[in-house]
């Protein structure tokens, strides 16, 4: 078996980077030695490394929902939810109260609850018609009734 050994190098006086010194000092003191020592290209300090940039925790995790809520209104003024996320229904057929419709439209956005509550309105305004009529009819059925007594 043969082991490999590295010879041991005797230190050295001589540094690789300079000692700093008052230049002046120094150059009062110039002796051969130390004139071959600082005629000499001294070698520019190195730029240190940039620090490794430490990793920034992990980023929450967003979920992606895409639900699907249909609203219909008929001219009765009934009014209809459904509720669906991809292919599967979470809520389906839900009697909705058009009061509800109309808050809710108006707490999304302005081009939302405008045409809603025109549609309301129009409902509202064919049901004040139909209990006109109603009214009417409930009347004539009275006078009927009291005519045969």
């Amino acid at each position: 078996m043969t082991v490999d050994t590295l010879a041991v190098e005797t230190p050295s006086d001589l540094a690789d980077t300079p000692d700093l010194v008052n230049p002046s000092a120094a150059a009062a003191e110039t002796t051969p030695e130390t004139a071959e020592a600082t005629s000499a290209p001294v070698e520019a300090p190195k730029p240190k490394k940039a620090p490794a940039k430490k990793a920034v925790g992990k980023k929450a995790k967003t979920i992606e929902l895409t639900l699907t809520l249909t609203v219909t209104g008929t001219a009765d003024g009934e009014w209809h939810a459904e509720l669906k996320q991809g292919t599967t229904y979470l809520a389906r057929d839900l009697a909705v109260a058009a009061a509800a419709v109309s808050r809710a439209a108006k707490e999304l956005h302005e081009d939302l609850s405008t045409p809603i509550d025109e549609v309301i309105e129009e409902a509202r305004s064919q049901q004040a018609a139909k209990v006109a009529a109603l009214e009417a009819e409930l009347e004539a059925a009275k006078k009927a009734l009291a005519d045969l007594d």
